[in-house]
């Protein structure tokens, strides 16, 4: 192979960069002006419509289209539902009686269980709407009885009686031991016009 082949590129026939060419003659192909030339019309449009000030709005990104309002307004009611419902003391271990939330408590110790009853006055405006009228406030007889399973073979116990007095005092909490080494005890509280029944697992 001769010297002349060796230094000859291979795209010698195409003029390399570097010659003198005319700046007014220049297109700039990623200009704005001549991409928006031969956009669509909407597309022009679209860029000659003057911006509107941009105005802070948290609530109609929310509602903006149909989905968004359904699901916005599920979780809206979906809220309101669980207030009322934890107001009210239909969820977890309060009790309502008599318009007094009660918390019930039962600890096993030494062959006995510790029954902690804990009353309030709840000052929401679901629960005093619910009670029809103010907390309740005298005596309240309890009856205590261990659970028996229906399957198992056992004999009754006797049924333990307790009384206890509901003031005007907001937070009263009420102890007593029963003579049950059970697991789950069934409560009765009656007060002169109200009864509430609740089971009680023992800890």
């Amino acid at each position: 192979m001769s010297d002349e082949q060796e230094k000859k590129r291979p795209n010698a026939n195409y003029p390399l960069s570097g010659q003198n060419v005319d700046e007014n003659n220049l297109v700039f192909h990623y200009s704005r002006e001549h991409r928006l030339a031969k956009a669509p019309q909407a597309v022009r449009d679209m860029y000659n419509k003057p911006r509107q000030p941009y105005r802070f709005n948290l609530f109609r990104p929310l509602v903006s289209t149909r989905p968004l309002a359904i699901m916005f307004g599920s979780i809206i009611i979906a809220c309101i539902l669980i207030l009322i419902i934890s107001a009210l003391g239909l969820a977890g271990s309060s009790y309502n009686l008599d318009g007094n939330r009660l918390f019930l408590q039962a600890i096993q110790y030494e062959g006995a269980v510790i029954v902690v009853v804990k009353k309030t006055i709840p000052k929401d405006i679901f629960t005093r709407l619910s009670s029809a009228g103010p907390a309740y406030t005298g005596a309240v007889d309890i009856a205590v009885q261990p659970v028996i399973k229906t399957n198992a073979d056992q004999e009754p116990q006797a049924v333990f009686y307790h009384k206890i007095f509901f003031t005007f005092e907001p937070e009263e909490t009420y102890r007593f031991s029963v003579p049950f080494d059970a697991k789950e005890l069934a409560v009765v509280l009656q007060t002169e016009k109200k009864t509430l029944g609740v089971t009680v697992k023992a800890e």
